[in-house]
């Protein structure tokens, strides 16, 4: 099945600095809802306002939870988890009763309890969405991930494991009640199909006319990008026996020139006025570099109460979830460009792979203070922030002390980045996760500089300024699309980072962001 040509992003009336925007404004949307690094989304709907999250893996603070009436344009409510616990997978948020929780899959490293421990799944719950939420709870379940909640018809509370197993939990839903058992086998696709690996995982649970439906992922979430594909199965029971849908997988990509690969780990659920949605995350064809980016897809019910999508062509636009002039104010996303005048740790900076108490690195004033730490941007934490554009500049003023080395990068993890860096007498140039040992810039000795990086769909060009009016072009150019998931094995996206190494403190100013024309 082949798709037409996915047309270029217009910039969208309204939006903000640029950036992409899904809500056209004219009734209709286009996909991607959340563009940039977005994976594993966790929806929960509760009455007129829907709440999401995603895997924040190694960035602290974490799993921030976006608040939308209208599935298109979201506000930044917080981070659910302010300290650093693990590596944070596909979690699962629910509310029962008058409280709200989230099930949260953690791969333990060195900062969690046990790092030699295998994946533990933990609970954090609060009365309001917008917290204070509690300190994490470990549940003793060990070895599984992709938790995924339902009360059954039985009244008692499961979690749904990857796998497929299951797992029954005490009313409260802070500990649980049994066993772990195994309950689903999951739908089996031909041989020959091109897939990463068979990966059956991210059991969600939706209720539907006396009906349970299962919703997994399977194909392996990233490799070739026939891979990942969701699949569907029901049951009056949540104790089974399993049907399987005689459509499945009812997502897939099913040839490369479509324009979203490895689609998958979906939730079902209904959305305003009883059209029901699927929303799950892919990678954009041609920009791997901005990692699993989320979508939203109407899902029309057959006779016989099977759920088939209903989006086709996901490069054009479609009809969105509520009218035009229905729109939520206020629009979606926020600002990147940041003075540091106001703390935004959490909602849109957030350290990398942190140790227990990163976050004293960082204070207010004149600026942001970041203390130095590490021998080079590969060992200390980054401070990072996600985009979602195509094309985009962003620009930073940094001063360093002595002794110290900072400056301004494209980060996709601590073995694969590029930038520059400054210590008051030179400037480092790095591509590829090292310095270049053969290239010296020429750039004025000074602990102030003002940095600038452009990535022009993969071509990044980089400039510095002594006064930030006279600009100058370093040297080099570099292409990174192979910045991806697929190059080294990790789950991230290339993103601006701020990084301070060494001894002593960098200052950070003016932080500017500016998509491009798309």
């Amino acid at each position: 099945m082949r798709t037409s040509e996915s047309p270029k992003w217009l910039n969208v009336p309204g939006a903000v600095e640029g950036q992409r925007q899904a809500d056209l404004g004219d009734g209709k949307y286009v996909n991607p809802i959340f563009a940039g690094d977005h994976p594993d989304p966790s929806i929960l709907r509760d009455g007129e306002d829907y709440y999401i999250t995603f895997s924040s893996f190694e960035s602290t603070p974490g799993l921030i939870i976006w608040h939308s009436r209208d599935l298109l344009n979201w506000t930044p409510l917080g981070p659910a988890l302010p300290d650093p616990l693990g590596n944070v997978f596909a979690m699962d948020m629910c509310k029962v009763g008058d409280r709200y929780y989230i099930y949260i899959p953690v791969i333990p490293t060195d900062v969690s309890p046990d790092p030699s421990a295998p994946a533990q799944i933990y609970v954090i719950h609060a009365q309001d969405m917008k917290g204070p939420w509690s300190k994490p709870t470990n549940l003793g379940i060990s070895g599984h991930i992709d938790p995924g909640h339902v009360v059954g018809e039985d009244g008692h509370r499961y979690l749904f494991l990857n796998g497929v197993s299951r797992v029954r939990l005490t009313p409260d839903g802070l500990a649980t009640d049994g066993p772990i058992e195994h309950v689903y086998d999951g739908w089996k696709y031909p041989e020959d199909w091109v897939t990463e690996a068979y990966a059956l995982e991210g059991p969600k649970l939706t209720e539907r006319n006396g009906w349970f439906y299962l919703t997994t992922a399977v194909g392996g979430t990233s490799g070739p990008p026939t891979g990942h594909m969701v699949t569907v199965a029901r049951s009056r029971s949540v104790h089974g026996p399993w049907e399987d849908c005689p459509s499945n997988p009812i997502i897939r990509t099913w040839d490369a020139e479509e324009p979203w690969w490895s689609k998958g780990h979906a939730t079902l659920f209904e959305g305003p006025h009883g059209q029901w949605w699927s929303i799950y995350h892919g990678y954009e064809n041609g920009f791997s570099t901005l990692g699993r980016q989320t979508l939203l897809e109407r899902i029309e019910w057959t006779p016989d109460g099977w759920p088939m999508v209903a989006g086709k062509d996901l490069s054009q636009p479609q009809p969105s979830p509520l009218p035009s002039g229905s729109r939520e104010p206020g629009g979606h996303g926020l600002a990147l460009s940041d003075d540091f005048s106001v703390p935004r740790f959490g909602v849109q900076w957030s350290f990398h792979a942190p140790s227990k108490d990163e976050y004293r690195r960082a204070s207010l004033g004149d600026g942001l203070v970041l203390t130095a730490s590490g021998s080079s941007p590969a060992d200390t934490s980054p401070l990072t922030c996600f985009v979602g554009d195509h094309r985009y500049e962003v620009t930073v003023e940094v001063e360093v002390e002595e002794g110290a080395t900072g400056g301004l990068l494209l980060y996709y993890s601590r073995r694969l980045f590029c930038g520059m860096g400054l210590d008051g007498e030179k400037m480092t140039t790095y591509r590829a996760g090292e310095p270049i040992p053969y290239w010296r810039e020429p750039a004025a000795s000074s602990r102030v500089m003002h940095l600038r990086i452009v990535n022009d769909a993969h071509i990044v060009t980089m400039y510095y300024s002594v006064d930030g009016e006279e600009w100058t072009r370093h040297g080099l150019r570099f292409e990174v699309s192979g910045f991806n998931t697929n190059t080294v094995g990790e789950l991230l996206s290339l993103r601006p980072a701020l990084f301070s190494f060494g001894e002593g403190s960098v200052r950070f100013r003016k932080f500017q962001y500016r998509a491009l024309d798309h």
